[in-house]
């Protein structure tokens, strides 16, 4: 079984999502990730899952992301940095989403 690590940042940009999505896609083939198919291992996976400016939608990307309620691997790290943050869909605190969670 392969080992992996998760983790959570918070930045301040002026970009929009669609041009950030492009530079995180950027700083993943510059680690040397190379598409191929879904839920393959991968050497760095980097994802946009809130956004302060609310929801977001455009081709290819979608604001919050629409699993990450669901994922204990998401939740976790968001919790340890943004506990209060509220997804704009639900109103919910990242907190009170991970206490969600089974186990």
């Amino acid at each position: 079984r392969r080992r992996f690590a998760n983790a959570a940042i918070l930045i301040e940009s002026a970009e929009t999502p669609t041009d950030l999505l492009t530079r995180l896609k950027q700083i993943e083939r510059s680690f040397g990730r190379r598409r191929g198919r879904r839920w393959d291992a991968r050497v760095i996976d980097l994802d946009l899952i809130l956004w302060s400016g609310g929801p977001w939608s455009s081709p290819g990307l979608t604001i919050p992301h629409p699993l990450f309620r669901q994922r204990d691997f998401v939740l976790r790290p968001l919790l340890a940095i943004v506990p209060d943050w509220r997804d704009p869909l639900t109103g919910r605190t990242v907190r009170q989403l991970a206490g969600r969670l089974p186990g």
